[in-house]
């Protein structure tokens, strides 16, 4: 099995459009070399940094973070377990705030969610004379800043 892959080849197996296999490209998240034909080559490990950016993406993580995810990860080599744990140890933080606030809203989103909308009318119990108003902008419920329980 060839350790390089066409540009075709990587999209077939990642799952993401050629035009999409370009913009990572440029935004620096993979890389490819050229061939004395002026074609594109990937290594192999490509396809692992694509399966970060594809898991980043479907759960929201905007593309500047996993590009400096990524970071850790030097290009071009099979990625070794201390290549990943470096990552995971950078990400994890985030991604278990994001686990947090994502419970939160599901559980919550029927409910209040302390945005000030229509809480001094309409939600006496949740937020009784708008008290939330006074920590600040945004949907204080969800966004309990300095939360760290981690419990939804």
């Amino acid at each position: 099995m060839s350790r390089e892959l066409t540009v075709g080849q990587v999209a077939e197996r990642s799952g993401f459009a050629v035009s999409a296999l370009h913009f990572y490209e440029r935004k620096g998240l993979i890389r490819s070399h050229r061939t004395s034909g002026n074609q594109r080559r990937y290594d192999r490990d490509v396809l692992r940094r694509l399966a970060i950016v594809r898991m980043g993406t479907e759960l929201g993580v905007p593309l500047t973070e996993v590009a400096e995810a990524l970071s850790h990860v030097a290009a071009g080599h099979a990625p070794t377990v201390a290549d990943w744990r470096r990552m995971s140890e950078h990400w994890h933080e985030k991604l278990t705030r994001r686990i947090v606030l994502m419970t939160r809203m599901r559980d919550e989103l029927n409910g209040c969610i302390g945005c000030g909308c229509l809480s001094t009318a309409s939600c006496p119990l949740m937020n009784p004379g708008d008290r939330l108003a006074g920590e600040g902008s945004g949907p204080r419920r969800l966004m309990r800043e300095g939360d760290d329980s981690y419990e939804s």
